[in-house]
């Protein structure tokens, strides 16, 4: 359980790569944070006077455990 904060960068045309953990509660919780940001649509990019530019961008993740009767465990993220 926790909140990853991964740092990626979204190009001119809306795309986006570099991912990168920034902080994390738990190093088993990275993967599925990048697994996640990378599965995201394109983005609508920054302007910089009227016109698109690259800016790199943080997007917290939380990950919280829910129990669900005896003994079942699902993870919302």
């Amino acid at each position: 359980e926790g909140r990853v904060l991964v740092q990626f960068v979204i190009e001119k045309d809306g795309s986006h790569n570099s991912y990168k953990v920034i902080r994390s509660p738990d190093s088993l919780l990275n993967e599925e944070a990048i697994r996640i940001v990378k599965g995201m649509p394109k983005w609508i990019p920054a302007r910089l006077w009227n016109k698109p530019t690259r800016i790199r961008y943080t997007q917290p993740i939380t990950f919280k455990l829910e129990v669900e009767g005896p003994r079942r465990i699902r993870v919302r993220n």
